[in-house]
């Protein structure tokens, strides 16, 4: 930790809190925003805002600075880890709903990440996010199910080149609103909403989206089990955009049973279905179908439902 360090700014213009990521590199928006907020940055003598811009002459007071060894991801040994394959090179994780993949700030520790790095120490190294160590993709908080880990670097690049080749397979069941009696699919691009940068909404006027700001998605479902309000449906993705599945679904007129943020209502008391009573969003990561980075054949990646049923 830097206890108190001084700038004299030179030049105009620049914003406050991309100067701070200039000057400390190794830290990241997400720490640079905790420091403004928490008063740890003085300008001029004063608490700074993030969106400060910065005059010649200005002076910065700079305290409690986190250096690069206080930002590594923290172990939790008391965080249970679901192991449900494992061998040489490859881990698959059964991630339960309401955890977090991985921590956006190295404050937070109740992370599946967490979890994994006080079992497997070495695996912190791998894959140079520092908090999204080997890791190989992501799951949402509520959605529970399963994720995998690469044990080693150079199974690392060789599993994120086939997520970056889309030729990973991930296959979900969600419980959806309606009734679903038929396989279906939805090609359609994704977009942060504006008014909800945590919400993503399907691009209906390509015109009107920046090209880098639309993400390109298709999302396939089958039917399991289909019932009077409710429906149990497979459901498979290539592509990994944020909330693919979740907005997908609720454009198609199926949003996922306790997903209200994308339209379903809260416990609706009108579903027959078991699941429906539980406070969560009812998708969980299944399957993946991907290619083993040594043997060259699919490994058996399933994951059990939760006692809940799904």
């Amino acid at each position: 930790m830097i206890p108190h360090d001084q700038h004299t700014i030179e030049g105009t213009g620049t914003r406050l809190d991309r100067f701070l990521l200039n000057i400390y590199p190794w830290l990241d928006r997400a720490t640079v925003a905790d420091l403004l907020s928490s008063g740890s940055i003085l300008l001029n003598g004063r608490p700074a805002k993030k969106g400060a811009k910065l005059t010649t002459g200005d002076t910065l007071d700079c305290r409690a600075i986190p250096e690069p060894v206080d930002l590594r991801l923290q172990p939790n040994p008391s965080l249970p880890l679901a192991i449900l394959f494992e061998d040489a090179t490859l881990l698959a994780l059964d991630k339960p709903a309401g955890q977090p993949t991985h921590p956006l700030r190295f404050t937070e520790t109740d992370t599946l990440a967490n979890a994994l790095i006080a079992r497997y120490p070495d695996l912190a190294a791998i894959g140079g996010e520092r908090l999204f160590p080997a890791l190989l993709h992501r799951l949402d908080t509520q959605t529970s199910g399963l994720v995998l880990a690469a044990k080693t670097s150079v199974a690392y690049a060789a599993l994120r080149a086939q997520f970056r080749r889309f030729a990973v397979a991930k296959h979900y069941t969600a419980l959806v609103h309606g009734r679903v009696d038929k396989p279906s699919r939805l090609e359609a691009p994704l977009t942060h909403q504006t008014r909800s940068p945590c919400k993503m909404a399907v691009v209906k006027n390509l015109a009107k989206v920046k090209e880098s700001h639309r993400f390109d998605a298709t999302t396939a479902w089958v039917p399991i089990e289909t019932g009077q309000d409710t429906s149990l449906i497979d459901v498979t993705i290539h592509t990994g955009v944020t909330h693919q599945i979740r907005c997908h679904l609720a454009a198609a007129g199926h949003p996922i049973v306790g997903d209200t943020l994308y339209g379903s209502p809260s416990f609706p008391s009108t579903t027959n279905h078991p699941l429906s009573t539980n406070p969560r969003h009812w998708l969980h990561a299944s399957r993946i179908l991907l290619t083993h980075p040594t043997t060259g054949t699919p490994p058996p990646l399933p994951s059990p439902p939760p006692p809940t049923g799904l």
